[in-house]
């Protein structure tokens, strides 16, 4: 896939289990063999229980877990450390989108300052810039300029959300990392951030990983869903594949035990 942005091959990751003891060592695999790509102007819908592994596989492609065995590609090179320097590149190619906008956010920053925030960690733009870039990303996301001066307590949880969203774009990624983004949001307001979502990667050509419990919601956003097992990878496909004709049991019963779409 020319436009890979990541992959990951024959990734595992393993933990001690707390049933180990000092002669009787017990390890589980929160990942067991996953292999996937991430490409721009594609999302990829990755659908699972808890303990399924897809937050094991979002701290992975997000370099805040390191594999036990396998690879990880970002841009076509392979990244055998995470240290200060490559965090800082990789910061650059993707950002990450968090459940919970409440808690992701500084409580004493003012949206403005979110914003601007990761733009001097990373030395980009002048200060001229960097205030035209702010004024860009909350269009972007649908709020009005006058919301630069809120603190997040201000704010509808969409609004956070959307600030949130903001932020993450603020470094031109390649690809955003969505981690359950609609999930702490009241039902009314999930449609308006999945339709953001849609929007934002039809006009920017970004790259989307959506991660979800909801299989119908995945669906709702994604062009491929990977449907999360035991640390596998249980079914892959296209996005009205998987979901009009499921091959694996455990997908079906997902698809049974969520009935309604943003339910």
């Amino acid at each position: 896939m020319s436009d890979t942005v990541i992959e990951l091959k024959d990734v595992h990751v393993r933990y001690k289990a707390r049933t180990s003891t000092m002669f009787h060592r017990r390890y589980f695999d929160a990942l067991d063999g996953v292999s996937l790509q991430v490409a721009r102007g594609r999302t990829l819908g990755i659908v699972g229980e808890s303990g399924s592994g897809k937050s094991t596989t979002a701290k992975v492609l997000v370099g805040l877990e390191k594999p036990t065995s396998g690879h990880v590609e970002f841009a076509g090179q392979t990244v055998t450390s995470f240290n200060r320097s490559v965090r800082r590149r990789l910061g650059r190619i993707l950002s990450v989108v968090f459940q919970d906008p409440a808690t992701a956010l500084n409580a004493r920053m003012t949206v403005h300052d979110t914003l601007l925030d990761p733009m001097q960690v990373h030395r980009i733009g002048t200060r001229v810039s960097r205030a035209k870039r702010i004024r860009e990303l909350v269009g972007l996301v649908g709020l009005p300029a006058s919301a630069l001066d809120a603190l997040p307590g201000q704010l509808s949880g969409g609004q956070r959300q959307r600030v949130a969203i903001a932020r993450a774009l603020a470094l031109d990624p390649q690809v955003i990392i969505a981690d359950e983004p609609t999930s702490a949001l009241d039902v009314s307001v999930r449609a308006q951030i999945l339709n953001l979502l849609t929007d934002l990667k039809s006009e920017l050509g970004l790259g989307m990983v959506f991660i979800s419990h909801d299989i119908q919601t995945v669906r709702y956003l994604s062009d491929e869903i990977a449907v999360m097992n035991k640390g596998r990878i249980v079914e892959f496909g296209d996005a009205a594949q998987v979901f009009d004709a499921p091959t694996d049991p455990y997908t079906r019963s997902l698809l049974g035990a969520a009935p309604s779409l943003l339910a």
